[in-house]
């Protein structure tokens, strides 16, 4: 019972966190005189990834190798479909012209980079496919490259942060800051938690949990955070939260599971990783129909009416 106390007690944690998180990083990042978009790229992206990666730890040191695959897959496809698009519904979502020519493209090579990496049944002709540790130490020397080449570019003048954001002091940021990754990270777990506990009950898969409740439970941060950013209008937060998620999700999550322990990938799983490069592919398409650089509150909803559908596929499949 106090399982699924918590589990409810997770959404305010998560919601109000969310809203900390937000405004403290906004307001350090505007006396730092970063721009918006670098803020969700860093700051933002990883604190709403902390929930993937200590669930992802736990996973592959239980042996759990199922649940951490469907975490991160299915995390980067909700990242992109389910909260992008509610994100989107609640406010257009307009973007700069480099993250549409550079993060989005960075993080498309990501899902089809982890696709070649996993699929070695394919190209070598194997009986089975695995994200080794020499993988792993591959994807995690990507995570550095993109960490350097965000850094970089935040150290470009002229690109300051909205006008609109507010300003704190930076011991209140910082509390701010750390309270919202608190909130964030301890509710994400108390959800995850009761919705396994939930799902265990109907005699679910590890591989249908992990893409499903697990995925979703975990993204409720960037879900919570991108549509907080929205509301707000503060658009470059709320799209470089995914992006950037989804970047930290396959370069260091799954770097560093993979080097703890080989990650195991079977022909179901080669499906998901297509569908995971399929909702990075459509975001960068949609970039250019309509209203360039923008995704439209239509295109939100379509967004949302797709992952619907491919969830209703996965539960009646796996």
């Amino acid at each position: 019972m106090l399982t699924y106390i918590l589990f409810v007690i997770g959404f305010a944690l998560l919601i109000k966190g969310a809203d900390l998180l937000v405004d403290g990083a906004s307001s350090i990042g505007k006396k730092l005189n970063i721009s918006a978009i670098m803020i969700g790229l860093t700051i933002v992206a990883f604190g709403t990834s902390m929930p993937e990666l200590i669930v992802n730890l736990f996973a592959v040191a239980g042996g759990n190798t199922d649940i951490a695959i469907g975490n991160i897959l299915g995390s980067n496809i909700a990242n992109v479909l389910l909260i992008l698009g509610v994100s989107a519904i609640i406010y257009p979502l307009a973007t700069k012209e480099n993250t549409v020519w550079k993060e989005i493209p960075l993080s498309l090579l990501a899902a089809i980079l982890l696709g070649v990496m996993a699929n070695d049944m394919l190209i070598d002709g194997v009986g089975f496919s695995e994200l080794t540790r020499i993988d792993g130490i591959v994807l995690l020397a990507f995570f550095i490259i993109f960490m350097y080449y965000t850094f970089m570019i935040a150290r470009v003048k002229g690109e300051a942060s909205d006008s609109d954001i507010k300003q704190f002091s930076n011991l209140k940021s910082i509390l701010y800051i750390i309270s919202g990754l608190a909130g964030l990270t301890i509710g994400g777990k108390w959800i995850v938690d009761g919705a396994v506990k939930i799902a265990e009950l109907f005699n679910m898969s590890q591989s249908l949990i992990g893409l499903t409740i697990v995925a979703v439970g975990t993204s409720l941060p960037e879900l919570a955070t991108s549509a907080t950013a929205a509301y707000k209008k503060q658009t470059d937060i709320a799209i470089g939260n995914v992006v950037g998620s989804n970047m930290f999700n396959i370069f260091f999550i799954l770097g560093i599971s993979a080097v703890i322990h080989p990650l195991p990938f079977d022909t179901d799983s080669f499906g998901d990783i297509l569908m995971t490069v399929f909702a990075s592919l459509i975001l960068f398409a949609v970039m250019f129909i309509g209203k360039r650089h923008t995704v439209k509150r239509w295109q939100g909803a379509l967004f949302v009416m797709i992952y619907i559908g491919y969830i209703v596929y996965l539960v009646n499949t796996k």
